[in-house]
This record gives structure tokens, sequence and C-alpha cells, in this order.
């Protein structure tokens, strides 16, 4: 019977021992692999055996130091109450220090300071991992692209907590750890700068949000589809086009007038999903230091329109008191 699985599989089929990968003497791995049945119902059966190298040990060493110090501040800020931190957990937060200290990389540690150990943990822990799922692949003669596509996802990530809090002059216009304090940063941090719907970077990361789901879906569903026809076997479609992949291009023109082929909508695929952090991070890092107000600057380029004044302007009474004295 041949080796076939998906999310629907009810019967498995493996070899008699787990499979040990590629051979490579400059990595031992470790583990002698197993499997799993349950893991076998929604993809691959087999768990190891898995390599971490220095660089893997080093990027979990950093994260568990990171998830210490969030989780020990969050607990500590209840009472170190095992109860309220459970029930609270959702609204806890580990907050940035305040505008008054700037850029200082020493603030008190119960006012940003731990705030700051922890980005530097969590930072530490993200490029390592990078470094190791590149590394990774090198050894396995695979293309680098896993690699740079998570290199994306942490551009957005460094704008948010480090490239622009440094163009700003101070940590507090980064994000609080924390649930939903990071969604109530989100949200204030659109309403201050008059909208992010407005942001023209902001609208390109939100089409390539969507584009690259409605993409996935469709390719998913194409080669699910023509499964039947060995479509899953998308290699050999690529490189000696079959009857499935006939069908899945013929269905496409049929329906859409277009298709792309077995290779090229992997690409596709990959762009769009790259580009989304891309493009949303050069729309955060342009917010606040080059424009102040996302809806003036849409009604300046026409993109949004200028309602009229239904109220006379309100003057603001701390103004007229400091004007006073």
């Amino acid at each position: 019977m041949a080796y076939y699985q998906n999310i629907f599989t009810q019967v498995q089929v493996r070899a008699t021992a787990p499979d040990m990968g590629v051979d490579s003497q400059r990595i031992e791995r470790f583990g002698k692999g197993a499997f799993v049945h349950l893991f076998g119902r929604f993809g691959n059966a087999q768990i190891g055996p898995i390599y971490l190298g220095y660089l893997g040990v080093m990027s979990l060493f950093c994260g568990f130091i990171a998830f210490e110090i969030i989780g020990l501040n969050m607990l500590a800020s209840v009472n170190w109450s095992p109860s309220q931190f459970i029930r609270q957990l959702f609204w806890l937060a580990l907050e940035p220090p305040k505008p008054e200290y700037g850029l200082r990389l020493f603030p008190p540690l119960n006012e940003g300071g731990w705030w700051l150990m922890a980005g530097f943990f969590l930072t530490a822990a993200l490029l390592l991992w990078w470094l190791r799922m590149y590394r990774r692949a090198r050894e396995l003669g695979l293309g680098t692209h896993t690699a740079w596509a998570f290199a994306a996802a942490i551009w957005l990530y460094l704008v948010l907590g480090f490239i622009r809090p440094l163009l700003m002059g101070h940590w507090s216009e980064a994000v609080p750890f924390g649930i939903f304090p990071h969604l109530d940063w989100t949200a204030a941090f659109s309403i201050r700068y008059g909208n992010l719907f407005y942001n023209p970077f902001h609208m390109l990361s939100i089409a390539f949000l969507y584009g690259s789901t409605l993409l996935f879906a469709m390719h998913g569903a194409t080669i699910l589809a023509v499964s039947r026809f060995g479509g899953e076997r998308e290699i050999e479609q690529i490189l000696d086009r079959g009857t499935a992949s006939e069908r899945a291009a013929l269905f496409w023109r049929w329906t859409m007038g277009f298709n792309a082929t077995m290779e090229s909508i992997h690409r596709w695929a990959w762009w769009f999903a790259v580009l989304c952090p891309l493009s949303g991070g050069i729309g955060i890092l342009l917010t606040g230091t080059v424009v102040d107000n996302w809806y003036l600057w849409g009604v300046q380029h026409g993109i949004a329109p200028s309602y009229p004044h239904v109220f006379p302007p309100v003057i603001d009474p701390a103004s007229v008191a400091g004007a006073v004295k």
C-alpha cells in the first residue's frame, strides 16, 4: 500500500522503524525516533530524532529566561497569588519604561528595567533560532526560504519593540508584554496617530495578509482536489506535468482565465506572506516619525474625506489656565 496520509486518513501506513533522515557526520541527533498514533491522524506519526546544537540550546535558554521574567513579574503584580494569576492572566502586563527615562538602558527594575531585560533575552532567543534555522537548511542542502520568511516576522517584531522606539527617543513607545495589554496598545496607537487604516503601508499589509490566506486556501483546496490523481507529489508534477497538474490548471483557467503553476503558486504564497510583515513594519516605522496623523495625511492626499466641523473648536482648559498663570 502507498504511504499516504492526510487529516482524514483513518489507517496509518508507516515503516517498521523510524526514518533517521539524511546522513551527516557533522551533527549529532538526540533520540532514536518514535511513532505517536494521534499525531499520525494529523500529519506524520514520527517524532524525533531532534537536533538542537549549541544555537538551539542557547535560544531555548534565552527564551526561558524571558518567559520567566515576564511570568514572575505578572505573578508579583497580583501579590504572588496563583489563583489571581490564572484569573487575570489575559489582563496582566509587563510595561516598558516611562517616557522620562528616554532610552536609558538601566532604568529601575520595577519601572521598565524588567521589560528591557525580558526584551533583550527574547530578541536573543529569536535571532539565535533564526540562525539555527538558516544553518539547518544549509546543512540539508535546502533553500533558505523558511529562514528569510521568519526574518520578515522578526523585522516587524524589531520595529515595534526596538527600531521605532529608538527613533522616537524613548522606550515607552514600545509594546508591553501581555495578551490584552498589547491589543490595547494597538488600539491606542491607532487612535493616537489618526487611525492606521489610512496608512498606505498598513493597507498593503492587510492586502497581503488576506491575499496570502486566500492563496494558501486556493492551493490547499486544489491539491486536495487532485490528490486522487497524485497531485500531492508536487515535485513530480513540476518536473513532469501529469494529469493532476493539467486538471488543476484547466480548472483555474475555466473559472478565472489564468492559472499558476505547481511551482509558481508557492512563490506567490511565499511573497504574499512575507510582504505582510515587511510592509506592516514600514508603516509602523513611519508612524510618529514621518507622519503624525494618518487621517490628516489621508485628507491631504485624497484618500480620506474631509468632514465638516459640526461643533465649534473646544479650547483646552489646561492651556487657558497655564496662560493665565
